[in-house]
């Protein structure tokens, strides 16, 4: 009796994307159909990486069709493994290889100041996102995946781990709620994901769950690097638990709030001027603040508003806010350039960090700057500042000498 399975998406519309349809027989050997634009200078690579997967997962007679939209073979692998999966019961992944980009660490106050959403089971979205240069991308798992294509999409997120070069930006992954979420880590944890995003966190048991879970993967294995945890908070509930939220692993290295699902909570619109959440961005900010880690704000849905994102920033900024999301890569650049120091925030910030300088060449314990004592905390916002004004092009390199000078 045959057994029948298929993966991804076809149609008109498609690209950077593939169609694969798999049927398991009990005899006949493999036979490989493929429909593609391209088959004239791909039909061998296509074919040669197809046998290798069904021969990695011990598939002998079968038949499989393949109606290629231009998909790269981090795709490719991604659909016929669905389709695999779809026929047969196995832990076994097929695995590409990963590029050295791939494997950077990222740090717990990691700037971040843009992180951008992309669909996990949307691979043409993934290919030139990190040229746009957000601080981070995130491949999401939850809202944006249809349930019956959640399984697919852990595959191609996965891969995307694996191959796409994202150009330094934070490889985070928004996994489902818990507990599915739990199962998803499986899919990205051994694969140098940086971050990983907690959506609809209400308690500090689910962010221990998740800590726990990802220790674990680690340990089974054999594997050592740093994996931070970004609890959402989406819920009255989750404002109200706020700081238990932030504090309870050393894994969180930042608060998030999800204002769509936060308003919907309490039964109201959400509107431009932000009224109805206002409270709770304010207790999200204080929460993170208190447990030293980094406020993340909402992301601003209309792409086309770029005045209206402007002004959004600004306020978020002012409210404490490290960074916010972003859906379209042109929301990018004004969200940089709208939570980078202004100018007399980076003179201060040089004169403290100059004073601070000269305190300790001379050996003494006390910084001070005119008739003002200078506080190690201020000192350190200081630095930050400078951080930002160079990370954001404000300040060259060698600015230390130039100011000497």
């Amino acid at each position: 009796m045959a057994i029948k399975a298929s993966a991804g998406n076809h149609g008109p519309g498609i690209r950077s994307d593939c169609f694969a349809a798999l049927e398991i027989k009990s005899s006949g050997g493999i036979k490989i159909y493929l429909t593609s634009k391209v088959k004239a200078l791909f039909n061998n690579s296509i074919h040669k990486l197809a046998e290798d997967i069904l021969d990695h997962f011990q598939v002998k007679d079968a038949v499989l069709e393949i109606t290629d939209r231009g998909a790269l073979p981090f795709v490719l692998a991604a659909r016929i493994e669905a389709a695999v999966k779809g026929c047969l019961e196995t832990e076994e992944e097929y695995l590409l290889d990963i590029i050295p980009e791939n494997q950077s660490q990222t740090n717990r106050d990691e700037t971040r100041r843009s992180r951008l959403y992309l669909p996990g089971n949307t691979p043409k979205l993934m290919l030139n996102a990190g040229i746009h240069q957000p601080d981070g991308i995130i491949l999401d798992l939850e809202d944006s995946v249809a349930v019956d294509k959640k399984s697919e999409a852990r595959l191609v997120v996965r891969n995307a781990l694996r191959g796409v070069n994202f150009y330094g930006a934070e490889r985070m992954v928004r996994v489902n709620q818990l507990p599915q979420g739990l199962e998803d880590l499986n899919y990205v944890v051994p694969h140098h994901v940086n971050l990983i995003l907690l959506p609809k966190c209400e308690s500090p048991d689910q962010v221990m769950q998740v800590d726990q879970r990802i220790s674990q993967i680690l340990v089974d294995r054999g594997l050592d690097y740093p994996v931070f945890i970004m609890p959402i908070i989406e819920s009255a509930l989750g404002v109200v638990k706020a700081f238990e939220i932030a504090s309870a692993s050393d894994r969180v290295a930042a608060l998030a709030i999800g204002l769509e699902d936060y308003t919907a909570d309490l039964g109201v619109a959400r509107t431009r001027d932000g009224v109805e959440s206002f409270y709770a961005r304010v207790q999200l900010v204080n929460a993170a603040k208190a447990a030293g880690i980094q406020a993340i704000d909402s992301v601003f849905s209309d792409v086309a508003d770029m005045d209206g994102l402007k002004d959004v920033v600004l306020e978020s900024k002012s409210l404490g806010f490290n960074g916010m999301g972003c859906i379209h890569p042109r929301q990018i650049r004004v969200i940089h350039k709208a939570f980078a120091p202004t100018e007399l925030e980076v003179n201060k910030a040089k004169k403290i960090v100059l004073a601070f300088d000269d305190a300790t060449s001379r050996g003494l314990g006390v910084v001070s700057m005119g008739s003002k004592m200078i506080d190690p905390p201020v000192v350190k916002r200081a630095q930050k500042t400078i951080d930002q004004a160079l990370k954001s092009s404000l300040l060259p390199e060698n600015w230390k000498e130039l100011t000497e000078e």
